[in-house]
């Protein structure tokens, strides 16, 4: 393998790598004579209790470097390139991706499709494994990564060729066997189209995945999610609330079966399905310790949990005067309207206006709080009286950003509604610090 010089963006105060004196605009070369192809390689290699480094410095002079450690202590090293590598792009063109049904004009890092794999251990990810070569595979058992999180959708090798709109598709299926066998952990991923891929062929596809029980923890069954800019794309029709109630018949007799014969419930609904069949969500313990948040699967029941769980060991404040605005997508605004009744008993002076964000800017089919604009916050809010704050949930932005999809920023919001913006972070706490003024996530 060619040498690969990985350039250090930043190294952290304290670390072996700051005591050893290492900087930003070094470069590592290699770890006990490997070459790091990736952050795979680095992870493992570094594991190690005893290390011989060696780096690039800046001005060219290579050092070597001998490191004695805990095992699997951090060597306080960011790099530029958190991958280490280039990123995979998708070579799929699915029936139902998000991707294609966004308008043109936005800023290009959203609408790079990617299908790696080691984003899937780094990030939660979820690939098809269409992507995946041999040495892919053989590094994941060789280092035990896990869990990897798939992208199923069917178990219809000729239904999945046609849904990825790839003719490796079904092939690719082949390989949850070989990491099934190699004991490597996996959640699997179905989103639901209608007539597609639901029906019978749901069924088919629960019960082959039962196979890879106990390798594989978990499969959320989420809808496609539909745009308003679908022109020219496979015609997919949008669920409605018999659709909905048909779909959670399957899933809940798929639960007791599992439960029965594994003690998981394994299959789990997205949160929307109960919405739009007009259903209780289920409670904590149907989600065997929520693997699937990331999809919207028990995110509501956690939250819901959460703030009552906080609210009780709270302190009431008979004193305090606030009046604030939520915004959020048309899903969560039930729910917040109901916390914040919850919380108003504890705080009789609290004045909580929970205002549901109608989509726009991709339709009102899509009711997400994550896919809201700054433009439709902007426009649905502008002549209302906000308070003293106005709480956003931290889904809104890029990560460690103050970014909307739309590109507009949250100092955008600040400067046109004139009002205060609290970020909030994900928790049940944090939502009632934040409504509290107890905290401030947004300094």
């Amino acid at each position: 393998m060619k040498q690969k010089r990985h350039k250090i963006r930043e190294i952290k105060k304290g670390s072996i790598a700051d005591q050893l004196e290492l900087e930003a605009g070094d470069f590592l070369l290699c770890v006990n004579g490997h070459a790091i192809e990736d952050v795979f390689d680095y992870q493992y290699l570094t594991q190690e209790e005893y290390l011989l480094v060696l780096v690039e410095k800046a001005d060219g002079e290579e050092w070597e470097l001998e490191i004695e450690k805990e095992f699997d202590e951090d060597l306080g090293i960011t790099f530029e390139n958190g991958l280490m590598d280039e990123y995979r792009s998708c070579c799929n063109k699915c029936i139902f991706c998000f991707i294609d049904q966004m308008p043109k004009g936005m800023r290009g890092t959203l609408y790079f499709k990617d299908d790696d794999s080691r984003l899937s251990f780094l990030q939660g990810n979820y690939v098809t494994l269409t992507n995946m070569k041999e040495r892919d595979i053989e590094r994941i058992i060789h280092y035990n990564l896990g869990p990897i999180n798939i992208s199923v959708h069917t178990t219809n090798p000729v239904l999945r060729r046609k849904m990825l709109h790839n003719r490796f598709a079904g092939e690719a299926l082949k390989k949850m066997e070989r990491l099934s066998s190699a004991g490597i952990e996996m959640n699997g991923q179905i989103v639901l189209c209608k007539n597609v891929n639901d029906g019978q062929e749901l069924e088919r596809t629960i019960s082959d995945l039962t196979a890879y029980i106990p390798q594989m923890k978990s499969v959320s069954v989420v809808p496609v999610g539909l745009t308003k800019y679908r022109e020219g794309l496979y015609p997919l029709e949008p669920f409605e609330r018999e659709d909905a109630k048909k779909v959670l018949s399957c899933i809940h007799r798929w639960q007791k079966f599992c439960m029965e014969k594994f003690g998981i419930h394994f299959v789990h609904a997205g949160d929307e399905w109960y919405l739009l069949a007009g259903e209780e969500l289920p409670k904590e313990e149907r989600y065997d310790g929520y693997l699937q948040l990331e999809n919207g699967v028990g995110m509501i029941t956690l939250l819901r949990d959460e703030f009552a769980e906080a609210l009780l060991f709270t302190r009431g404040d008979a004193q305090l005067k606030r009046h604030i605005t939520i915004a959020t997508g048309r899903l969560m605004a039930p729910f917040l309207e109901e916390m914040a009744k919850a919380a108003k008993e504890k705080f009789p002076g609290l004045s909580v206006n929970v205002i549901p964000v109608r989509n726009d800017f991709f339709g009102e089919r899509i009711t997400v709080s994550g896919l809201l604009t700054g433009r439709d916050l902007i426009a649905q809010l502008k002549d209302r009286e906000l308070g003293e704050a106005l709480l956003l949930p931290c889904n809104m932005l890029r990560g460690g950003e103050e970014t909307f999809l739309d590109d507009l920023t949250v100092s955008d919001l600040k400067k046109t509604l004139q009002v205060r913006i609290d970020i909030v972070k994900s928790s049940g706490q944090d939502l009632l610090l934040a409504m509290t003024g107890k905290e401030r996530t947004d300094g």
